[in-house]
């Protein structure tokens, strides 16, 4: 059940902690995965309070086809360019069989009248739709989210970070001027900096991606990138201001109050199971998964200490008001967009079949925050034993102190973990001012350097180093601030410095 420590091997760290946490494991078909119960259960959580978010900003879900005509993704070139050598295509719909009923070969008599593409994204088949869903200005803005699976044919995966299929929420919105879209762009951006610093405990600054960065059809990407433990960015987060591409080249234009046609402006953004692989990577350890109480599918595990049936009733009796208590419970952590609280989830692990030691590791695989250990030492005193997950501190607590204690516990796991990661990536940020510096730094560092802005300059940096320059910050204050200098690699002048870093 050992971890593979971060050191050794920080890619099978992960996958070590992946399949002994018992979050998903790869499928029969080539570069899929499926996501196990517990995996299952920490990415619902995600979603539902994504999905509160949203809606709270005023999005309406929907729901779109898988499949895809080919000729869609031909009305806008760059995005075929974009997705062309990862489609996934339907081009017959059922097979032929031998006598005996096995499947052998694709009828070619059934051959379909137009190929499906099996979405890579959403944008054509949505946009086709919104045509016949926008005709003046009082049906704008129309906010549209949709949770679904995407394909995509990637030829090197890895649990939750790249499969050939994943799950992901897409946001999809049209409006009736450009600075609408930008602003929605831009307040959508917050909306996640909210969900990832106040519920995923990870710290990111907010930025803009440089124009070669760019998602391909977008006039503007914003995005947010968390530094992982091994020092590289992990791009999760992104919101596209897509000017009128898509409005254009699938004619969705709107009546104004002048009663003059126009084209509308539009947005997208899009979050996927990454998030659990980035969630994995900026706090896990080398005793295994630790996650955020936030979005922890299990916050509390109590254990007994019995090897009858009698001795566990005599437990569960014992236990029963505290845990009639923690259903009452919940936890409020701080967000200007998810207005619910988070019920307190505790478990009672009644299994006779399976032994202390296998359930004390198994719960502090799967990163359970707070784990009750009770035996007749504790009843006969009054007590539990309280292990902390993220600490290891471990104490006996009397019972009718134990509730308030937990309370605080969770909040203060939530708050370190914030402060820890936020810590980790201030002192992991530098500011060079020579190429030499960039390449002596970038392996495990985010670094802050000066560009002369040229995408032949970005590109031949990221041949000879593997670096690419990930975003130009927002924030204009400290080192971020916008400054004159000189590009550490061509010597032309400079604006302000960017946040070069190597990237998953």
């Amino acid at each position: 059940m050992a971890i593979t420590p971060q050191h050794t091997d920080y890619s099978t760290w992960y996958l070590d902690i992946v399949a002994q946490a018992w979050l998903a494991e790869h499928s029969a078909v080539r570069g899929c995965m499926v996501i196990k119960p517990y995996g299952y259960a920490l990415r619902d959580n995600m979603r539902i309070i994504l999905d509160r978010m949203f809606k709270n900003t005023g999005h309406k879900n929907a729901y779109f086809p898988l499949f895809i005509p080919k000729s869609y993704l031909s009305k806008e070139a760059q995005h075929v360019e974009w997705f062309a050598k990862e489609c996934a295509v339907v081009t017959h719909y059922r097979l032929r069989a031998n006598e005996d009923n096995t499947w052998v070969e694709v009828d070619p008599d059934a051959k379909l009248e137009e190929e499906l593409v099996v979405r890579p994204t959403s944008e054509t088949i949505i946009w086709h739709t919104y045509k016949n869903w926008i005709q003046s200005h009082r049906d704008l803005p129309l906010l549209i989210n949709q949770r679904a699976n995407v394909v995509r044919w990637e030829l090197r995966t890895r649990l939750f970070l790249r499969t050939a299929e994943f799950l992901r929420q897409e946001w999809h919105t049209a409006h009736a001027t450009a600075q609408d879209a930008i602003e929605e762009s831009r307040r959508m951006l917050d909306v996640y900096y909210d969900f990832v610093h106040n519920f995923l405990g990870m710290y990111a600054i907010l930025w803009e991606k440089p124009a070669h960065e760019r998602f391909a059809w977008a006039e503007a990407t914003y995005t947010l990138e968390p530094m992982m433990q091994d020092g590289k960015a992990l791009q999760a987060w992104t919101s596209h201001f897509l000017w009128q591409n898509f409005a254009k080249a699938f004619d969705v234009m709107y009546t104004t109050e002048n009663n003059t046609k126009e084209y509308v402006w539009a947005t997208s953004r899009w979050v996927s199971t990454r998030m659990i692989w980035g969630l994995i990577m900026a706090h896990s350890d080398d005793k295994w998964l630790v996650l955020p109480p936030a979005i922890a599918p299990l916050h509390i595990v109590i254990i007994p200490i019995a090897k009858t049936q009698e001795d566990m009733d005599s437990v569960r009796e014992y236990v029963q008001p505290l845990l009639d208590l923690i259903k009452k419970e919940s936890l409020t952590f701080y967000s200007k967009y998810f207005d619910k609280t988070i019920d307190i989830e505790c478990l009672f692990d009644d299994n006779l079949h399976h032994g202390f030691g296998r359930k004390a590791t198994q719960y502090e695989l799967q990163g359970v925050p707070i784990r009750l250990v009770v035996g007749k030492k504790e009843m006969e005193s009054w007590c539990v034993e309280m292990n902390i997950r993220r600490s290891w501190e471990k104490k006996h607590m009397e019972m009718d102190k134990l509730l308030a204690y937990i309370d605080k516990a969770l909040y203060k796991i939530q708050n370190d973990m914030c402060t820890k990661h936020k810590t980790f990536s201030q002192q992991n940020t530098i500011k060079v001012d020579s190429y030499e510096d960039l390449k002596a730094w970038i392996e495990k560092w985010f670094v802050l350097a000066h560009r002369d802005g040229t995408k032949e300059t970005a590109e031949k940096i990221q041949t000879e180093i593997w670096a690419t320059i990930r975003c130009l910050p927002f924030d204009e204050a400290g080192d971020l601030k916008q400054e004159i200098g000189t590009c550490v690699y061509s010597w032309k002048p400079s604006q302000r410095r960017v946040v070069f870093a190597k990237s998953y």
